[in-house]
């Protein structure tokens, strides 16, 4: 097991009604004028911004509105909503929503306390001193960006989708009440159950030393998510599988389940590149079809890790390795497909033309490697993309 550092500093509000005590927590920290932001208008229809707004008028807190923000949140809408939190002067962020919203309150809260422009972070031409607090309740299991370090960002003038890390990015607190995600689609939904499984998988396929009880960890998340994913295709207001799919959005994405071992995201930094060229298509969706491809590319540099995976996850009974590693991707991809997911680049209208820009994209103009099990250049990227056509 590789040394680590393991910091998860954000209180965890968890359960039904919890939302409604959000001005009461806010004011515990000594807040009385935030900055709320929120998507498209789903809270509103749902009635959540009514109880928010209401908790927040109870304890005597200004609110500064910035509703909007889209899927893949973009970068124009925080360039706006940075030059507002600054003109009033904002104490904090609080991110009503799922991950995009979450991602646009840390740029927010990143920038409003910065002389650069926000996307200076992810291009690294500027580093994050300080940010405004952040807090959320949280409408989508999916990203993990509740517990994370990370946040993402489109900027369509350049169609590229970048993200940065930092510690700044960690929110103060997270309310978490499953009831509030009954309403998410099935799509959506099953979106999530790919993204939370993603992150736990890209910390999974590390190379390391060995590290039992963290994969015990990470299989454990997967097996429960990968249940809850089949009981909400089938009843989305199970509130023990919302509630499971919920808990595990966070503990895929707060570092637990890669304590030990090194981190890089590599199917990520693929998907970044697809979901930042068409930005119709679902984080979660574009990693549906990039995922066991990237596995059937790279499976041979660490047979044993993948049977491991097939074994321990999908109950795979194959005595080969080689054959049960195999299997474990068969059934990953089958699982997705089974819950809704998109399995090929043809689902999205796309075809082999798109492959040289994507791979272009995602290696940063054949400047950059991702470090994988191998170091993945514009060839071997280009590979994985062909073999989700």
């Amino acid at each position: 097991m590789n040394d680590f550092i393991y910091h998860a500093p954000t209180k965890v509000i968890f359960g039904k009604d919890k939302h409604k005590d959000v001005g009461a927590i806010i004011k515990g920290y000594g807040y009385d004028n935030i900055m709320l932001q929120y998507g498209q208008g789903s809270i509103k229809k749902s009635g959540l911004y009514d109880e928010v707004m209401a908790s927040l008028a109870e304890n005597d807190i200004m609110v500064v509105e910035m509703g909007g923000v889209e899927p893949n949140p973009k970068l124009s809408f925080v360039r706006e909503a940075v030059k507002v939190a600054k003109e009033n002067k904002v104490q904090m962020i609080l991110a009503v929503g799922g991950g995009s919203v979450l991602d646009s309150s840390k740029y927010t809260a990143a920038g409003a306390c910065a002389d650069c422009d926000p996307w200076d972070f992810p291009i690294g031409k500027a580093k994050v001193e300080n940010t405004l607090p952040i807090g959320c309740i949280l409408t989508i299991a999916a990203a993990g960006s509740e517990m994370s370090s990370s946040a993402v960002i489109t900027n369509m003038e350049l169609n590229m989708k970048r993200g940065f890390n930092s510690e700044f990015n960690r929110c103060k607190f997270a309310i978490m009440n499953p009831e509030l995600t009954y309403s998410v689609s099935a799509y959506q939904t099953a979106c999530g159950v790919v993204d939370i499984m993603a992150h736990t998988m890209e910390r999974y396929f590390r190379p390391c030393e060995p590290t039992d009880l963290t994969d015990r960890i990470a299989e454990s998340v997967l097996k429960s998510t990968i249940a809850a994913g089949t009981t909400l295709m089938k009843n989305p207001q199970d509130y023990n599988a919302r509630a499971n799919m919920m808990w595990a959005s966070s503990l895929s994405h707060n570092d637990l389940t890669g304590c030990g071992r090194e981190n890089a995201l590599s199917v990520h930094q693929l998907e970044h590149a697809l979901s930042g060229e068409y930005d119709e298509i679902a984080h979660g969706a574009g990693l549906a079809v990039l995922f066991p491809a990237w596995a059937k590319y790279i499976y041979k540099q660490n047979i044993p890790r993948f049977a491991q995976f097939a074994r321990r996850v999908w109950d795979c009974t194959q005595a080969d390795d080689e054959a049960a590693a195999l299997a474990g991707i068969e059934k990953m991809a089958d699982y997705f497909k089974s819950i809704g997911m998109p399995t090929c680049l043809a689902d999205f209208g796309l075809d082999a033309s798109c492959i040289e820009k994507l791979a272009d994209l995602c290696t940063f103009g054949k400047q950059r490697k991702i470090k994988s099990y191998i170091d993945m250049d514009f060839e071997v990227v280009k590979e994985i993309f062909k073999m989700c056509l």
